[in-house]
């Protein structure tokens, strides 16, 4: 496959388009205020929404568009972002200093929207890695590595060790022979120790290193501990059903006699594994066996509008293909959770999610939290104000069709289709969850310009506006700041995002694996309290 040639600054046909449509973008009829496409100032007349623009208003930010009382509900996406908090006068900037979090009655309605899924006759393809394994005999990898996995923490420099032995920027003759590997890529953590033998943390901890030490995308693994920790090595192996042999080899430092020894074993292990893990070839394969991870980061007011719907346009493709999506972040999906009930296919799958809702609302508050801590000073920056405002814009990366099942923080992955995975909002532990439970892609939509990458998975990042693309494109694989200024609509680019996600699961590099980011966004979600 051909490199795809390197990004450009948008074009000035954007700068004419930009004169041409309105300076601000209303969503939804019902709406009462409107989102600016760039910077305001006071005196602008908007004759489309009969006000004037009181003050300046930065682009992303919302106004309003009537005068909205103290305590009146304030409407984005046709849905409740949050409470007027003092009166706001028509064409005013509506933002912290006025609008404020508020909680209210969400109607569920179980399966209400849920329609049949129209699939397509003839499925996309793209060039994938069947993988033949008895444990994982079917599943299609996008990446052929060798991975490196640790127990505990303090297994992690041996590891890097090993790792790093067989990197290609800086000792390009360890892998010369083997053009078929990806890399071998050591993923360590800070966990494995002072936690309950048997408790939840412990649990999820193994059942994540168990996804990675299965997933397609690993053609081999090593599994490397110290010896004395709480996750054993065993332990691990017997809760997830591995077994050792030549693809999966499990040792520990204290076993093998020090660092130094360890390393080299672990350097001879990974020689042996190279030879077989090279001859993979990549063949035609349908969209079914492409399972992408759905995140979001680094929001702003743009998101919701343009990256976001975009790639839940894409998602509605890869499903009626046979694709499977993960939606995740289940503290920035709060407040909208009844738009994904209504998509359920029964009422035992939106019971699930409910459910989810529940326990993060018995979790913050038994950490003295709340569910509306969020957005960020970034996200705040770029125009949101509340965390329903927030997670109204992250469902749309979710698409249209039905929620055909929930699952737990790295959970298998197992119904086609768009589902759910509980996990936490920041985005390395939730993507982690997501490649545990199969992700073998993550698409990644950001206003800000998050800094991240995946690995064992390729990773697309998605920006939101054009300034930041122009700005930040070494970063950007797709860039949806068009659909803002009027240049493209939600669905065009919802096809290239598409085709795109095919491209990337046939090989063709990201940008964050160009940069090499990827090991150290491993981040598993720790649960308990350190003991």
């Amino acid at each position: 496959m051909a490199p795809r040639p390197a990004p450009s600054p948008p074009s000035d046909r954007t700068e004419v388009l930009r004169v041409s449509v309105p300076p601000v973008i209303r969503i939804h009829p019902d709406d009462n205020v409107v989102i600016a496409r760039q910077q305001l100032v006071g005196g602008t007349a908007l004759p489309a929404e009969g006000v004037t623009v009181a003050g300046l208003v930065p682009p992303g930010h919302k106004l309003a568009t009537r005068a909205i009382r103290q305590g009146e509900p304030v409407r984005r996406y046709g849905q409740i972002i949050g409470t007027a908090t003092r009166d706001i006068a028509p064409g005013e900037h509506v933002h912290t200093q006025n609008l404020a979090f508020s909680a209210f009655e969400r109607a569920h309605e179980p399966g209400a929207a849920a329609t049949p899924t129209a699939y397509v006759a003839e499925p996309a393809t793209f060039m994938g890695i069947v993988r033949d394994e008895p444990w994982r005999k079917g599943r299609v990898a996008t990446r052929n590595y060798i991975g490196v996995l640790t127990s505990v923490n303090c297994s992690a420099t041996a590891a890097r060790a090993i790792a790093d032995h067989f990197r290609r920027d800086i000792k390009p003759e360890a892998l010369a022979d083997y053009p078929n590997v990806d890399g071998v890529v050591a993923l360590t953590h800070g966990m494995g120790c002072a936690t309950a033998s048997d408790g939840e943390e412990l649990q999820v901890l193994r059942r994540t290193l168990g996804g990675y030490a299965k997933h397609p995308n690993f053609a081999a693994v090593l599994v490397v501990g110290l010896g004395c920790e709480t996750n054993q090595i065993q332990g691990l192996i017997a809760q997830e059903g591995l077994q050792e042999g030549a693809k999966l080899a499990a040792f520990s430092i204290q076993d093998t006699g020090g660092t130094a020894k360890t390393v080299a074993r672990g350097i001879e292990l990974v020689k042996a594994m190279l030879p077989e893990a090279n001859r993979v070839q990549r063949q035609p394969v349908p969209a079914r066996h492409l399972v992408v991870g759905l995140q979001c980061g680094g929001s702003d007011g743009y998101s919701g509008i343009s990256a976001n719907p975009a790639l839940g346009a894409a998602v509605d493709r890869l499903v009626r293909h046979g694709g499977t999506a993960i939606l995740s972040e289940t503290p920035e999906i709060y407040g909208g959770e009844h738009l994904l009930t209504r998509r359920a296919v029964s009422a035992e799958v939106a019971d699930k999610l409910t459910r989810r809702i529940a326990w993060w609302e018995a979790y913050t508050a038994r950490n003295q939290m709340q569910m509306d801590n969020n957005p960020s000073a970034g996200n705040k920056a770029g125009g949101l104000t509340t965390i329903l405002e927030k997670s109204l814009g992250a469902i749309a990366k979710s698409g249209t069709t039905n929620l055909v099942d929930v699952y737990e923080y790295a959970q298998p992955v197992t119904a086609q289709g768009f589902v759910y995975m509980d996990t936490p909002g920041y985005d390395p532990v939730s993507a982690t969850g997501q490649v545990a439970g199969g992700a073998n892609l993550i698409c990644f939509t950001t206003g800000r310009g998050s800094a991240y990458g995946c690995a064992p998975s390729p990773s697309l990042k998605l920006s939101t506006n054009n300034a930041l693309y122009a700005r930040q494109a070494e970063d950007i694989d797709i860039n949806c700041g068009d659909i803002v200024d009027g240049g493209e609509t939600v669905d065009e680019a919802g096809e290239r995002i598409f085709r795109m996600m095919l491209a990337a699961a046939s090989g063709e590099k990201t940008k964050s694996e160009i940069h090499g980011y990827g090991q150290n966004e491993f981040v598993p979600w720790q649960l308990g309290a350190v003991m």
